[in-house]
């Protein structure tokens, strides 16, 4: 590693552990503190958490490797995802907001499931904390793949290296720190990730010499790079912008506007967080294109697409400027990792521990069971992620289908439709996750071809769990939802 590319890396650690530092004297008294940071985070540090927490590896490596390989085809769950935020903002962030201060303090997504519909049966609770812990394990498996990818191809070290690393540095400041730990590292590592995808197409298009010398270098490749609809079917495209659906079921992303302050901060951090977002995912797409061209009027050889940022910030920046080109790639992963890790801690400490074996749980204990907790994860998650040879995007694919299929339609309808009921949502959430689990991993084909590869696997789960959620409704009795009143007077406010 060049010596002036570790100072940048070395420096960006002792930031975001020392966050963690700061953090772990500020909001870590009790378990709303150390899940939720106390309910007060401000427009500005909760849109770029969200965004830096959602974003993760796929956008510095997985999308620029798509859109290297594919052209504008590949543009296609960008522009889902765009509109899929937009959406998550508008549909599900103020009403979560009012409605989980209002539900005792809600402070995870079973939680709030629970004390919605009133289920003292707690079978609602249980089944969703397992959804969260089983595909988050899976999920942060994904960034720490990028992790050690990222050290692999930057420094030519031992990928498991890379990955232990990665992992330990997110496990400390999430220990200390917990959830202002999180938001606040994920503001800084948005803001990096930010210039980094403004600084570098910029300067690789101009290196090509314009935009039109990287037209024509990447249209000499393949002529059809820049036809949105070269080589993909219908189901293709209406596949990949059904990654916009992903985004109502989220926990590690919808968790965020259950923390921000206020209801009346929500249009700034819609305005925000959607502003960021498309800079991003434009510099994101710019990268795969002006990588490409790049490439091929300099005769690089690309092993995998996936490292083109790295290739790029080492080959036309300085090595302090590449250190920190570098910095924004594990801001990247870190950012959603320590997000991850959080919320299944908070799961497995809220509706496991506290529920079925210690109630009268100090709030000291229930604080060291969540970083307990934390570490076990992770644990898990590098354990999993020690075989390096899965695509991150593949990976976060799967997870993020898990995510939307199972909580989304349920999340969804019980904000917007009060005649849902408890076994509706328990329908939805064990209609969904399991149908996206055959999708990927049974044993049929259609028409020769595994279904992943013909439909992305979160369309049949969210339209599944959907029209399970609102059948078993029709038939069942709906809770008596006592918090109406108040969730209208708070969204009100907005």
């Amino acid at each position: 590693m060049n010596s002036e590319t570790a100072v940048s890396l070395g420096a960006y650690f002792v930031l975001m552990i020392g966050i963690g530092l700061y953090a772990w004297r500020k909001s870590t008294s009790n378990v709303s503190e150390f899940m939720l940071g106390g309910r007060n985070l401000p427009p500005a540090v909760a849109a770029l958490s969200a965004g830096a927490s959602d974003m993760s590896g796929w956008m510095l490596m997985g999308l620029p490797g798509a859109v290297y390989l594919s052209g504008y085809s590949a543009v296609w769950i960008a522009v889902g995802l765009t509109v899929g935020a937009w959406a998550n903002y508008r549909l599900v962030a103020p009403r979560l907001r009012a409605y989980t201060e209002i539900a005792e303090d809600a402070v995870t997504i079973p939680d709030y499931l629970e004390k919605r519909f009133e289920d003292r049966s707690r079978k609602l609770r249980v089944i969703a904390s397992l959804v969260i812990v089983v595909f988050f394990t899976l999920y942060t498996s994904a960034g720490l793949v990028a992790g050690g990818k990222l050290f692999e191809a930057s420094f030519g070290y031992d990928y498991r290296f890379g990955l232990i690393l990665t992992a330990s540095v997110v496990v400390l400041y999430t220990l200390f720190g917990g959830f202002l730990a999180v938001s606040l590292t994920d503001f800084v590592q948005g803001c990096i990730m930010f210039i980094a995808l403004v600084l570098v197409p910029i300067v690789a298009i101009a290196a090509v010499g314009g935009w039109n010398e990287t037209q024509a270098a990447a249209s000499a490749t393949d002529p059809d790079y820049f036809d949105w609809f070269a080589g993909v079917s219908t189901l293709g495209i209406i596949s990949s912008l059904a990654w916009g659906l992903g985004y109502f079921g989220q926990p590690h992303i919808i968790v965020r506007f259950m923390a921000v302050r206020s209801v009346k901060d929500m249009p700034a951090t819609r305005r925000i967080g959607m502003s960021w977002m498309i800079v991003t995912v434009i510099g994101a797409v710019l990268c795969g294109i002006g990588g490409l061209a790049y490439v091929a009027q300099n005769n690089i050889a690309l092993a995998d697409p996936e490292t083109i940022f790295i290739v790029l910030s080492q080959t036309l920046f300085h090595p302090y400027i590449a250190g920190f080109l570098l910095a924004a790639i594990l801001a990247a992963i870190m950012s959603t990792i320590s997000s991850q890790l959080l919320v299944s801690s908070s799961s497995l400490t809220e509706d496991f521990y506290k529920t079925f074996y210690r109630k009268s749980a100090s709030q000291t204990e229930l604080v060291m069971i969540g970083r307990v907790a934390t570490l076990l994860v992770a644990v898990i998650a590098v354990f999993l992620a020690l075989d390096g040879s899965s695509s991150i995007l593949s990976l976060v694919g799967n997870a993020w289908a898990g995510f939307g299929a199972a909580f989304g339609p349920v999340i969804l309808l019980s904000l917007h439709w009060r005649r849902m009921t408890r076994q509706g949502a328990l329908a939805g959430i064990v209609s969904g996750a399991t149908t996206v689990l055959i999708w990927l991993y049974a044993p049929i084909t259609i028409n020769g071809q595994a279904p992943t590869d013909v439909v992305y696997e979160i369309i049949p789960g969210f339209i599944l769990s959907t029209i399970a959620a609102v059948a078993v409704s029709r038939f069942g009795k709906p809770a008596p939802d006592t918090l109406a009143k108040n969730f209208s007077a708070m969204l009100s406010e907005q």
